[in-house]
C-alpha cells in the first residue's frame, strides 16, 4: 500500500485552490479524480475535474462494488471515490492526493489509517465562507443557502482530521500545508 494526503474541507474553503498550489511543489503527487452523479459546472472536463456518471451509471457501479467511499451528499446528487483509481495512481508509483467531503475524507482515513495524512481545511469564519461561494458565481441561491447550512455540521467534524489549516491567508495556509507534508511523507 502506498500513501494517501486527503483534503476535506465545507464547500467554497479552498481546498481545491491549496491542492493546486501544492501538485506543482511535489513530483510525487497524482490527484484522485472523483465521480459524481452531477451535471459538469462551468468549465469542468470529464475525467480531469471529475468522472460525470449518470444517477444509474453511478448507481450501478456501487452495486459492483466498484467505489472505496461514496455518498448522496445532496439530494440525487452522488460523489465517490472509484478503486480503479487508487490503482492508477499507485501502479505508477505516486502518492495519493483526495479531494473530498467532509464525509470521505473520514471514511477514506478509516481505510487507509497511518498511510494516509487527513488534513482539513477551516474557513476563517463563517461569513468568508458565504463571501467565497458567492464570489464563485457558479451556484444558485438555493444551491449556496444548501451549502451553508451543510457546512455549519461539517465544520464540528474538523478534529477528526490530523491537521486542520485554517485558509485565511492562502499563501500561509500553502505554506503551512507543505511543511506538515513533508513531515509525513519522511515519517
Amino acid at each position: 500500500m502506498g500513501k494517501a494526503i486527503l483534503f476535506s474541507a465545507p464547500s467554497g474553503c479552498g481546498k481545491t485552490t491549496i491542492i493546486k498550489e501544492l501538485m506543482k511543489c511535489f513530483d510525487c503527487f497524482d490527484f484522485s479524480i472523483s465521480a459524481t452523479s452531477r451535471a459538469p459546472r462551468g468549465e469542468e472536463v470529464n475525467g480531469q475535474d471529475y468522472y460525470f456518471l449518470s444517477k444509474e451509471e453511478f448507481m450501478s457501479r456501487v452495486a459492483k462494488d466498484e467505489f472505496l467511499e461514496w455518498e448522496e451528499v445532496y439530494s440525487g446528487t452522488c460523489y465517490g471515490t472509484l478503486k480503479s483509481e487508487i490503482d492508477r495512481i499507485w501502479d505508477m508509483g505516486k502518492v495519493i492526493v483526495f479531494d473530498v467531503d467532509v464525509n470521505g475524507g473520514r471514511n477514506i482515513k478509516k481505510y487507509f489509517g497511518a498511510d494516509a495524512l487527513s488534513i482539513f481545511v477551516m474557513p476563517p469564519s463563517i461569513e468568508v465562507l458565504e463571501q467565497r461561494l458567492r464570489s464563485r458565481g457558479t451556484d444558485s441561491e438555493e444551491a449556496i443557502v444548501k451549502r451553508l447550512g451543510r457546512s455549519a455540521e461539517e465544520l464540528k467534524q474538523a478534529p477528526a482530521f490530523d491537521v486542520t489549516i485554517v485558509n485565511d491567508d492562502l499563501q500561509r495556509a500553502v505554506n503551512e500545508t507543505r511543511n506538515v507534508i513533508e513531515k509525513f511523507l519522511k515519517g
